[in-house]
């Protein structure tokens, strides 16, 4: 009965739209702006620098918070990869937004440091290294989407918690697939760059 409390905790949580609420107290739909994603990278296009700073934390927290609890509770180590998924989940399919949430990276960041603190803030620092030398979000998320699988096994995670990078990092670069193949065309926006049209 924990577990299911645990994982339905969690993907309540995850379903809480940082960056649509961010938006909306300063009266804009991120929605209809840019890409129309809730996350950072639009946040930050559409409301501004502070926006797009309260957005990644508060998914940040969403994807830290449970599996926090979680390990605080239990010793299951396949629950708490089931809660920080169900986080991820959340995020991606809102229940409070008719199931149309974003692409998870920062909950996913969450989530990571939860499970491995040392090793979820290194992840976390070489996303911001890829992002501040591409100015493209989304290269930092497929970078690091990609690397944490490796340094999770690297570094003798457990089993649980090494599925969840491959499981929950095959689902972030499945909603990257549009930026991927911008990237590859090289019609991808850079971080804050607006589209034509746009003021």
């Amino acid at each position: 009965m924990l577990g299911i409390f645990l994982v339905l905790f969690s993907y309540i949580l995850g379903s809480v739209p940082t960056g649509y609420l961010v938006g909306r107290a300063l009266g804009v739909d991120v929605r209809k702006v840019g890409s129309g994603n809730i996350g950072t990278a639009n946040v930050l296009r559409a409301a501004g620098k502070w926006a797009a700073v309260l957005t990644l934390a508060g998914d940040m927290l969403k994807g830290l918070l449970p599996v926090v609890v979680a390990r605080l509770t239990v010793q299951n180590e396949w629950l708490i990869a089931t809660v920080a998924f169900a986080a991820v989940i959340g995020h991606c399919w809102p229940v409070f937004l008719r199931f149309q949430g974003g692409k998870a990276v920062a909950t996913g960041a969450g989530t990571t440091i939860g499970l491995a603190p040392l090793i979820g803030l290194c992840l976390f620092a070489f996303w911001w290294a890829v992002v501040l030398l591409s100015r493209y979000t989304s290269l930092g998320a497929i970078a690091v989407m990609v690397v944490s699988p490796v340094v999770f096994w690297l570094s003798g995670q457990p089993l649980p918690y090494l599925l969840y990078t491959i499981i929950g990092g095959a689902l972030v670069l499945w909603r990257h697939r549009e930026n991927a193949r911008a990237l590859l065309k090289g019609t991808e926006r850079k971080v804050g760059q607006r589209t034509e049209g746009e003021s």
